[in-house]
């Protein structure tokens, strides 16, 4: 008997289901604490959860994970230099402050507008190349012409030997900025997707597991794990597209939204007749928008693990992910020590980086570029638990609450805080950590806001199930600004939002929050088993989709029966015939579509092809002003015998 293996490793938990091949049940599930940076504890543990006998005859590993979402959320990501080839108007923030923009380019046709500045683009690479990890590219309509993003990347990597990212090999959408910053989170992306596959694979191989490995996407299909890894940006929200077709799968409703409570991140999304709802434009995350195709997804920085903190009488929860103190007292036996004697910072002082609940650990990341002030205080902290009270006596004055940040978003401090799942380890409510700690926070924190530490955990919970449902009623009333429909939640009125369409919770915690989402909202609520393994399970439950898109147009519109132009992510070619632009179009995204199943291990035999093909014909033309070609295969994630 064969089975296949699920993993998603988000930001608290890493999750392992078995699923029985045959019928397609899940038999057995675990779970682990994801461990961090490195994710190969966590991801070792929760398999060693699983029956070993079972192990031995898993034939498919897919794997989901929330680490590069929770990336661009937590501005935690890689620092990248960004290059803009051509005539961008920039009229919004960049991504980064290693940034250059030179000539060059090409207009709609993917004729050249002006000579790319080589010469700039060499001083600029020499200049950052030990600042950054990695290079973004992105040329005016390099969709249509990618010839000076290729000859840009080539210089780059004989220079630097920095891996480059261009915008072409990662959508063919018109939107120079946004494919710019889609190249720009790729390259950010790089170095935390390519430890993390490349963990999995290992652990995979040193169990003797001989099976085919697949990555989730992020528009709930699979590909196999070297795609994945040329393409990282893909994988931003594989873990939110594993609960959507998780849930589906769990609760057995081929209709239905779903909240998905992380670690880091609460995911709202829906399914109409086993079909993810897509995302009309790219995707949006971190509030950056890229060119990537997606589930249509309402996201915010807040889950199990954001950090709760104080100041005057306001409780704020989030954006930011910390380890909870209940976690933290298991993983350091002298924290809880710590935690009872750190003394309240000055009021003044007081903030999300200065709380009573709040230490520092130093992490094993590369440091690239740091203040003088923030090597002293990389310096004072150790790794174990550090308070910012220690890092004075050590440096000898308070650290800035702009130097912590900047620490916290380069990876190079983790902190530990008050967290929901603290609160609802007050609470009796989830009780897996330790409780004495998550009690000893909320006492400090409760006395901040003039409450008991019941009081206080109360209102945690329940802010952050109005924010659950204020989330979901956003997501379907577009346009609506979601702060004003926040405060509804806020008033006392026996009118209720009704949801006419399933909800399935999917997450650790979310078993605590059935009674409270049921309170707020007028709908069906869906609590399925393994809902706290929902995200792994959908790995698991999805298939392999590859879309390739074909742009076709006559080169002239003065004389439209002339010559024909064909656009692709393979680049331009030229014909003379409009049927042979056609054949040659669908032949080649055929073609694309097999070899990339074939690539990522896909069963041949089980591969659907349809084309798609839109004209735009005017009155008395012969031929198309306009083709748009969409070629879209679908495969399961079955492999064939031989390749065991």
């Amino acid at each position: 008997m064969s089975y296949s293996l699920g993993i998603d490793a988000g930001g608290t938990y890493t999750d392992a289901v078995l699923l029985k091949d045959d019928d397609d049940t899940i038999i057995q599930s675990s779970k682990a604490l994801t461990s961090y940076p490195d994710p190969l504890d966590g991801i070792k543990r929760s398999i060693d959860g699983l029956d070993p006998i079972c192990l031995q005859n898993v034939k498919v590993v897919s794997v989901s994970t929330t680490l590069s979402t929770n990336s661009i959320l937590e501005g935690t990501g890689s620092p990248v230099a960004m290059i803009l080839i051509g005539n961008y108007d920039i009229k919004q923030e960049l991504p980064t402050r290693h940034f250059l923009q030179v000539s060059g380019g090409h207009d709609h046709n993917g004729i050249e507008t002006d000579d790319l500045d080589i010469e700039s683009i060499k001083s600029f690479a020499l200049a950052v190349k030990d600042k950054v990890s990695a290079f973004a590219i992105s040329s005016y309509f390099s969709v249509r012409n990618h010839d000076h993003e290729l000859r840009a990347k080539e210089l780059i990597m004989e220079l630097t030997g920095r891996p480059v990212v261009c915008s072409y090999e990662l959508s063919q959408d018109l939107g120079a900025f946004e494919r710019a910053v889609t190249a720009f989170l790729n390259a950010q992306l790089i170095p935390v997707t390519e430890r993390f596959m490349k963990t999995v694979e290992a652990e995979i191989k040193s169990r003797g597991i001989d099976a085919k490995i697949f990555m989730l996407k992020c528009d709930g299909s699979v590909i196999g794990i070297q795609s994945a890894l040329k393409k990282p940006i893909e994988s931003i929200f594989s873990g939110p597209a594993g609960s959507l077709v998780g849930a589906s799968f769990l609760a057995k409703k081929e209709t239905c939204a779903v909240i998905d409570v992380g670690g880091t991140s609460t995911d709202i999304s829906v399914i109409y007749n086993g079909v993810p709802e897509m995302s009309d434009s790219g995707a949006i995350v971190g509030g950056w928008k890229t060119r990537v195709k997606a589930i249509r997804m309402e996201t915010s920085a807040m889950g199990g693990d954001s950090h709760v903190w104080v100041k005057g009488k306001d409780i704020s929860i989030g954006p930011r992910r910390v380890i909870p103190l209940c976690r933290a007292a298991v993983l350091y036996p002298d924290f809880l020590e710590q935690l009872k004697t750190n003394p309240i910072p000055p009021k003044i002082r007081l903030g999300i980086n200065y709380q009573p609940t709040k230490f520092y650990l130093r992490t094993d990341y590369e440091t690239l570029e740091t203040s003088d002030e923030e090597k002293e205080i990389l310096a004072a902290v150790k790794t174990h638990p550090t308070s910012t009270t220690e890092i004075f006596n050590r440096i000898k004055k308070y650290p800035s609450s702009k130097a912590l940040d900047s620490l916290i978003q380069k990876r190079l401090l983790q902190p530990i805080g008050f967290t929901l799942t603290d609160a609802l380890h007050v609470l009796g409510e989830y009780t897996e950590r330790n409780v004495e700690a998550a009690n000893i926070g909320a006492e400090l924190l409760a006395s901040l806001a003039d409450m008991d530490k019941y009081d206080f955990a109360r209102h945690v919970k329940k802010e952050f199930a109005k924010n659950m449902a204020c989330d979901l009623i956003s997501f379907f009333l577009e346009g609506v600004e979601k702060k004003e429909i926040r405060k509804i939640f806020d008033i006392q009125s026996p009118a209720k939002f009704k949801v006419d369409v399933p909800v399935v919770l999917i997450g650790g915690p979310v078993a605590a929050f059935v009674e409270d989402i049921q309170e707020i909202l007028d709908a069906e609520i869906i609590l399925p088993k393994y809902s706290s393994v929902g995200n792994a399970a959908g790995a698991l439950a999805a298939k392999g989709i590859r879309r390739f898109e074909v742009l076709i147009r006559p080169a002239s519109m003065a004389a439209p029966d002339w010559e024909f132009l064909v656009f692709s992510e393979h680049g331009k070619s030229n014909f003379y015939e409009y049927q042979e632009a056609l054949d040659y179009a669908v032949t080649m995204g055929e073609t694309t579509v097999l070899n990339y199943m074939k690539d990522a291990g896909l069963d041949s035999n089980h591969i659907k092809i349809d084309v798609k093909k839109e004209e735009i014909i005017p009155l008395g033309w012969k031929t198309p002003m306009e083709t748009k070609l969409v070629v879209l295969g679908v495969g399961n994630r079955n492999v064939e015998q031989d390749c065991y």
